[in-house]
């Protein structure tokens, strides 16, 4: 059996490309761990595919570098970086066959024939379309064509992996199928993996870490946990997940916590950020599965006016106005959802974790 080459660090120290005036990517730091899968997830225009075809050689940059294993690779082409690209399109031959496509690569480097059909043979038995070698791309589903475009980037035996939107043409049961077949084969062959998406749920169930970009930059690089549980910044917090913001004020400090009380009624006490005083204007986030509904008052609970309540699945999702004009949404389990009108309090779930950010003036 053929042996998998050994997994390789990624580290791109300092890169900025600039497009005229522009600052495409603007000084961005990332250690990638070998065999690790980060997603570059952010907004259309935030870089993220900038960054990978700076990495793949398809785009110079202003400054910084790119390393694989510690050695610079900024001077070498696009093919001799031994770097395996899927794109979003597939970008198949149309007139070749599937078995011609995977071996295109291959044929591209000069490896001999034998092991050409060799490596065609392996990596559509992994990606399990072996009886498709003679087929075209017309006549492949969607989800097909891309097990296609994905054994020709193996089958040169990639150091690094980078995946551009690979499933975002594809319908959302084939999208998930994807995603998880990816998963099993990055896995099995130990890939260093970057994963460029817009899909924050993409990301949150591929990727081992998370570089949230806006405007050029890396806001956070972090594991989709934390990345979810405890957001570094507002942008972060509200790209990720849904998300409900209400407005309070910091009636004290003592050892790290902060009294909040919320313009909406209640007070409760939660970790201060650095730089927060006494008095100061705050945002407290907290997602909808973190709050709940009530029928009881208490310094802990807020007066709400109940709005719709829509079923999703097993979840219902309740809208709800605070008495300052917050609008929040509050998800339960749809079994556990008591029939009670009386439910006009909303409090902090047992296992809520808010988090609290200064307010911009």
């Amino acid at each position: 059996m053929q042996s998998t080459p050994a997994a390789r660090t990624l580290d791109v120290e300092d890169l900025t490309v600039r497009y005229g005036a522009a600052l495409a990517v603007d000084g961005v730091t990332l250690a990638i761990e070998p065999g690790e899968v980060v997603a570059l997830l952010g907004p259309s225009g935030c870089g993220k595919t900038t960054l990978l075809r700076v990495i793949a050689g398809f785009v110079r940059q202003a400054s910084g570098r790119v390393r694989v294993d510690g050695a610079t690779i900024d001077h070498l082409p696009a093919n001799q970086r031994n770097i395996g690209i899927v794109f979003q399109n597939y970008a198949l031959f149309p007139h070749m066959t599937v078995a011609e496509n995977v071996a295109y690569g291959l044929r591209a480097r000069g490896v001999r024939s034998s092991e050409v059909q060799a490596r065609i043979s392996r990596f559509l038995d992994i990606v399990q379309l072996a009886g498709f070698r003679e087929r075209l791309p017309r006549q492949l589903s969607g989800g097909q064509q891309q097990r296609v475009a994905l054994a020709r980037a193996l089958a040169v035996e990639p150091s690094i992996l980078l995946l551009d939107e690979p499933f975002a043409a594809l319908d959302r049961n084939l999208r998930l199928d994807m995603q998880i077949e990816v998963k099993r084969l990055q896995r099995t062959l130990g890939l260093t993996t970057i994963l460029v998406t817009h899909d924050q749920d993409e990301a949150m169930s591929v990727a081992d870490r998370i570089a949230v970009m806006n405007k050029g930059k890396v806001e956070q690089f972090d594991t989709p946990v934390a990345i979810y549980d405890r957001p570094q910044t507002l942008f972060v917090n509200g790209f990720i997940g849904t998300t409900n913001l209400m407005n309070g004020k910091v009636a004290a400090l003592h050892d790290g916590t902060a009294t909040v009380v919320l313009d909406a009624g209640a007070s409760f006490s939660l970790s201060a950020p650095a730089k927060i005083s006494v008095g100061a204007s705050v945002l407290i986030s907290v997602r909808p599965e973190q709050l709940a509904l009530s029928s009881v008052p208490g310094p802990g609970a807020w007066k709400i006016q109940p709005g719709l309540s829509l079923p999703l699945g097993a979840q219902l999702v309740h809208e709800a106005r605070t008495v300052d004009g917050a609008s929040l949404k509050i998800v339960e389990p749809r079994r556990a959802s008591p029939a009670d009108t009386a439910r006009v309090y909303c409090t902090l779930a047992a296992d809520a974790r808010p988090t609290l950010f200064p307010r911009s003036t």
